[in-house]
C-alpha cells in the first residue's frame, strides 16, 4: 500500500526494437493502418508505425481474449477528424473495458504502457538524439526549471532536459493534450528528484490527479509514465520480442 492508504496502480510497459519487425507484422494491421503504413515514405517511420502497431495489438489482444488483427483500434484527429489522432480503443465496438494505452518510439526504441481505469501516457527518448540544449530548453522549460537545468554541468544538461521533457510529454499524453498547451506552463520536479507534477499554470486542478514515473531503457534512454488518479503507478516492464516473434 502507499502512504494514501490505496494499493498501486499496476502498469505493464512493453519494449520493442525495431530489429523485432518483420513482413508478418503486416497481417495484423487494419485497412487504415495499412494505408497509413504504405503512404510512409521515411523508412524508419514506416518501421516505428508496424511495430508500434502490431505490439499495441498483441498486447490488447491478449488482454481483452481477442485476436491482434481484430482489436477495434480507432484514430480521430480532434482539429479535422482524420484517422490520425491518438490511437485508442473504439468503445463501440468495446463496452465495459477500462484498458487504457500509450505508445512512444524514438530512433529504434518502441514502447506501449497499458493499465486499466485510469488514462496514461508514456514518453521515451533516445540519449544520442537530445536536442540542442540552449535552443530548446527555453522553449519547453519554466523558469525555475531552467534556473535548475543551468547549476548541472554542460555536459550533464541533455540528459537532464531529456528526463524534463519525458516527464511532461508523459503527462500531456496521458491526458491527450499534446502540445497544444505550451510544456514551459507544466512544472515537474528536478532531474534526480522523485518524478511529480509541481504545478500547471493552465490545467491546476488536474496537478493533484497526476502520477509520474521514471524509467531508464537499456541502461541509458530516459523515459516517463504518467497515470491518472490518486493512485501511484507499479511498473512492470517487459520485453516484446518474443511476443512479436509469435506473430510470424
Amino acid at each position: 500500500m502507499t502512504a494514501s492508504g490505496r494499493a498501486p496502480r499496476p502498469v505493464q510497459v512493453w519494449w520493442a526494437e525495431l530489429h523485432g519487425a518483420h513482413q508478418g507484422l503486416r497481417a495484423l494491421l487494419d485497412p487504415v493502418e495499412s494505408a497509413r503504413y504504405e503512404a510512409t515514405a521515411d523508412p524508419l517511420s514506416r518501421q516505428q508505425f508496424l511495430v508500434g502497431c502490431a505490439l499495441t495489438r498483441l498486447v490488447l489482444g491478449r488482454l481483452l481474449g481477442t485476436p491482434a488483427a481484430e482489436v477495434p483500434l480507432r484514430r480521430v484527429c480532434p482539429r479535422c477528424g482524420g484517422p490520425h489522432g491518438k490511437v485508442a480503443l473504439d468503445p463501440a465496438a468495446v463496452s465495459g473495458t477500462d484498458l487504457r494505452f500509450s505508445v512512444s518510439h524514438s530512433g529504434p526504441l518502441v514502447g506501449l504502457a497499458v493499465c486499466r481505469g485510469a488514462d496514461v501516457g508514456l514518453d521515451v527518448e533516445r540519449i544520442e538524439e537530445a536536442p540542442d540544449v540552449d535552443l530548446v530548453a527555453p522553449r519547453i522549460l519554466s523558469a525555475a526549471e531552467l534556473a535548475v537545468l543551468r547549476s548541472f554541468a554542460p555536459a550533464d544538461r541533455p540528459g537532464a532536459l531529456l528526463r524534463y521533457w519525458t516527464r511532461k510529454e508523459a503527462v500531456l499524453k496521458a491526458l491527450g493534450i499534446g502540445l497544444r498547451l505550451p510544456p514551459l506552463r507544466l512544472e515537474v520536479s528536478a532531474p534526480g528528484a522523485p518524478a511529480r507534477v509541481d504545478r500547471w499554470q493552465d490545467r491546476p486542478e488536474l496537478v493533484p490527479r497526476l502520477r509520474l514515473a521514471d524509467l531508464v531503457v537499456a541502461g541509458r534512454h530516459p523515459a516517463a509514465v504518467c497515470v491518472t488518479g490518486p493512485r501511484e503507478a507499479e511498473i512492470a516492464e517487459q520485453d516484446a520480442h518474443a511476443l512479436l516473434r509469435e506473430a510470424s
